[in-house]
């Protein structure tokens, strides 16, 4: 008997019927589900997670620690047992006087159970808290390991908490009660257009898992994104070098020079004119270059970090010079870009050229012994496999950079969004800050692997030193004035490593700021919104913890602190200068092209 029998013979109600098509249709896209997984790329052990060495060793540690301390092991495993079987027996014993509701919840609040479902229902509560409990012990079983050294120990620590989080109840639709109860609503259609979400981002990168966090087709850049007017007035194999149009009638005699990172995308500084950084620079009286980096494919193979500071930044220095007729400019360099900008003033130490007259960093990173939370991918493990990556194919792809920050913070940028689109069949929402970070870029073989062994790795900026363009620079030879932020809650660039590098720079005329929020919301927080506060301390001679403990705490943003620290920097008033002439003609209106350009 067919489903259209049941329902002419009125075995199945219309709402019934309405469910048994929809799960025909999860049959149905499921076989297409499972032909759009077999395409997808075969990514190296390497670059799946930790050797196995780091588990050996945690491994072997805690059995020495049984061995010698097994009071204390007994100790936590005896408390675990108990917390778990109280809370059994506390649920068996309400169940027995039927009582349909949860025992007495002492775990900590957690947002991925802010569904009302996880407090009330007796099922789901118990669910939650035995996972949480099971949490815990393992976030304690780490702890008690005390042989191994701290790095290790950090990435035990890190790894540990993935696995944790990757088997939250949450994340399986028979223990979601938030999608379940959507599914039962909707009779089925939120699992379907779930299925559907998950197969749609599966084709869009051709078998590769990439949740897509925001609507793609909500921003176009130039329109609704990176609309700030300007004109595209130099272009080479490296970077299109957009000169901003005017706001004001005078400008600062003395341009300023902004390096995004290459990494991700410049628009992150221009995504709509109440939040971008551009504008406000533009109208606060400067003649703003912004370098748009290109996107690069496997012919920018054996592209260094020597051509990153000669094509790219001595080169657009020297472009900036002579559109403007000036004999300096002021540079930005911002994460990965301030750390080349440092190493590219240093060289020009070495050369004697004053072309730069003070920089400004942001969440930047020039002193790596301490790597931050980020540093767990930077043992030898996950960079031997990087390397064997990018030989064989020319570039590291932005799929791994992508995947690598995503995890960073797995909850907010996997797990949850993963929730939303494939079990509860939800559109990403159209926001701008997740479209940008979706739109990654890759980096060259050659260059990826010196910045990953000799900077990160092995730290020879801040040490031994590190060879660019047939110098050895180190960061004492950094000596031009200089404005650098960190960010408090900076999980890429942390604050304490940032204010090192500062620290050791040889530069008499420093200014350091902390800003409250991220790597991205400590930056991009424009005045008006009045949202993050920051910190000041002139002393640069503490250690990051006391120059903290004594800082002076400032409401709102750093921007207008900046400018009045820059337009001290940027000489006299002149008249504004309004983009192409006849030796530097316009190519093409901002955002110019190599931002919008997909590898081939």
């Amino acid at each position: 008997m067919t489903t259209n029998d049941l329902e002419s013979t009125g075995a199945l109600g219309p709402h019934a019927a309405k469910l048994e098509a929809n799960l025909a249709k999860v049959e149905e896209l499921t076989q297409r589900l499972l032909r759009v997984m077999g395409q997808g790329r075969q990514v190296a052990p390497a670059l799946q997670g930790p050797s196995q060495d780091l588990y050996m060793k945690a491994a072997t540690a805690y059995m020495t620690e049984m061995m010698h301390n097994p009071a204390k092991l007994i100790e936590h495993q005896i408390e675990f047992w108990g917390k778990s079987v109280k809370h059994f027996v506390e649920a068996q014993h309400l169940l027995a006087q039927g009582k349909l509701e949860p025992p007495k919840d002492e775990t900590p609040k957690d947002r991925r159970f802010s569904h009302e479902l996880w407090d009330t229902n007796p099922y789901f509560n118990f669910i939650k808290q035995q996972y949480l409990m099971n949490a815990q012990a393992v976030q304690q079983a780490v702890e008690d390991i005390e042989t191994l050294d701290e790095g290790e120990k950090q990435r035990l620590r890190y790894f540990s908490q993935q696995l944790v989080d990757m088997i939250s109840p949450t994340n399986f639709l028979a223990t979601n009660p938030e999608a379940l109860a959507l599914a039962a609503e909707t009779e089925g259609e939120s699992l379907v257009a779930g299925l559907e979400n998950l197969i749609a981002d599966l084709e869009a990168n051709d078998g590769d898992l990439v949740v897509t966090l925001a609507d793609k087709s909500a921003f176009r850049l130039g329109e609704n994104l990176a609309t700030t007017p300007g004109s595209v007035v130099f272009r080479n194999h490296m970077f299109e070098l957009i000169q901003y149009a005017p706001s004001t009638e005078q400008v600062h005699e003395i341009p300023l020079l902004i390096f995004p990172p290459w990494i991700n995308k410049f628009y992150i500084m221009d995504l709509k004119p109440q939040n971008s950084l551009i504008k406000w620079a533009v109208d606060q009286g400067y003649t703003v270059f912004v370098v748009s980096w290109v996107n690069p494919d496997a012919k920018y193979r054996e592209t260094s970090m020597t051509d990153y500071v000669e094509d790219g930044y001595l080169t657009a220095i020297a472009q900036v010079k002579a559109i403007c007729d000036v004999k300096k400019v002021n540079a930005v360099g911002y994460c990965i870009a301030g750390t080349t900008l440092s190493l590219t003033l240093a060289l020009m130490k070495k050369r004697k050229d004053t072309s730069v007259n003070a920089a400004t960093f942001f969440t930047t990173l020039t002193d790596f012994s301490d790597r931050g939370e980020v540093g767990v991918f930077l043992d030898d493990d996950f960079v031997d496999g990087i390397e064997h990556e990018v030989q064989e194919h020319g570039i590291l792809d932005s799929f791994f950079m992508s995947r690598t920050f995503s995890f960073l913070r797995s909850n907010d940028l996997i797990y949850t969004p993963a929730i939303k689109s494939y079990m509860m069949g939800k559109a990403p929402p159209a926001f701008d800050l997740l479209y940008w970070n979706g739109d990654g870029t890759n980096l060259p073989a050659k260059m990826a692997v010196e910045y990953l062994r000799g900077l990160c790795q092995q730290d020879k900026f801040a040490s031994s030193g590190f060879d660019v363009a047939g110098e050895t620079v180190r960061l004492r030879d950094v000596t031009v004035p200089l404005f650098a932020v960190a960010c408090e809650t900076d999980h890429i660039a942390a604050w304490k490593s940032s204010y090192n590098g500062v620290a050791r720079m040889g530069s008499k005329d420093k200014t350091f700021v902390l800003s409250q929020s991220g790597h991205i919301a400590g930056i991009i927080n424009p005045p008006t919104k009045n949202k993050y506060g920051h910190y000041t301390n002139p002393e640069m001679g503490l250690t990051n913890d006391d120059w903290r403990e004594t800082a002076d705490f400032h409401e709102g943003s750093w921007w207008p602190r900046w400018d009045a620290w820059l337009s001290q920097k940027s000489g006299k008033q002149v008249t504004a200068r309004t983009p192409g002439s006849d030796d530097f003609p316009v190519l093409a209106p901002a955002p110019g092209t190599y931002v919008a350009a997909k590898p081939s």
